[in-house]
């Protein structure tokens, strides 16, 4: 009996005749199971086999391309100006012509849509990402209230759909291949380090728990949290200001 079976538990006359067919797939193998009469189980179990090994060479393939591309991906300069939290960023048009051309050369192709499961006055964007067979799926959730800076109606509903799409558009983009984005290097100063992904769920988790304390609504404390920190998502507060966010949502839900 081969390795192979043993390592499978593979019954034995199953593995007698695996023998002959050491360098066949696992496909082929089941083809040759079939034709010499074995029980359709075994064969059944000899393809998902395959479709396992075919599934973990795709995922390995999937992480070796991201890793070569993320190796190519530099600082995105901003070339934009956010007038209410006085701030600049990089717009998705920016994102896109310094980024699609590195990742559709290592293989990827990206597919946007809508999801489901947002809170409400919220919009989901999912993004489905493909390399050698496999995908891997990323969502972001996007307020689409219509609200400016004063908590004034300044869009429509559609416009404010719209704007949110745009947005979570642009975020998962930055999100799915940990892109930075600055000013550029202009004076030799690289672009603030931002939170953790363990600190954005912290302060996720800490914004759960005021926001029952308070009896309040997420999406509008969210809006006003981001607002006061001067971000657009909880993803780009600076690490320098994490602990002016714990703080300030300790304080709100301290205030009653």
């Amino acid at each position: 009996m081969s390795a192979l079976a043993e390592r499978l538990e593979v019954p034995k006359d199953v593995a007698e005749a695996m023998q002959p067919a050491s360098q066949l797939t696992p496909i082929q193998m089941a083809y040759q199971l079939l034709s010499n009469g074995h029980d359709l189980g075994a064969v059944k179990e000899m393809i998902a086999f395959g479709k396992e090994l075919e599934a973990d060479a795709a995922e390995k393939a999937f992480n070796e391309a991201m890793a070569a591309a993320q190796k190519e991906m530099g600082v995105v300069a901003t070339n934009m100006a956010n007038t209410q939290t006085k701030s600049r960023y990089a717009d998705y048009a920016q994102l896109d012509k310094a980024l699609r051309p590195i990742y559709t050369k290592h293989g990827f192709a990206l597919s946007f849509n809508d999801g489901v499961g947002a809170p409400a006055d919220w919009v989901r964007i999912v993004c489905h990402v493909t390399n050698s067979g496999h995908t891997r799926t990323y969502h972001k959730d996007m307020p689409a209230d219509g609200k400016g800076a004063r908590g004034n109606d300044v869009m429509t509903k559609t416009h404010a759909v719209g704007a949110a799409q745009s947005y979570a558009m642009r975020y998962l983009l930055r999100m799915i291949f940990n892109v930075a984005v600055g000013e550029g290097d202009t004076d030799g100063n690289m672009p603030a380090e931002l939170i953790t992904e363990q600190q954005v769920l912290d302060l996720n988790d800490l914004i759960d728990t005021v926001v029952e304390r308070l009896g309040a609504k997420r999406p509008g404390y969210v809006t006003t949290f981001l607002k006061f920190m001067k971000v657009d998502c909880i993803e780009d507060i600076a690490a320098r200001d994490y602990q002016k966010a714990v703080t300030a949502i300790n304080s709100t839900g301290a205030a009653r």
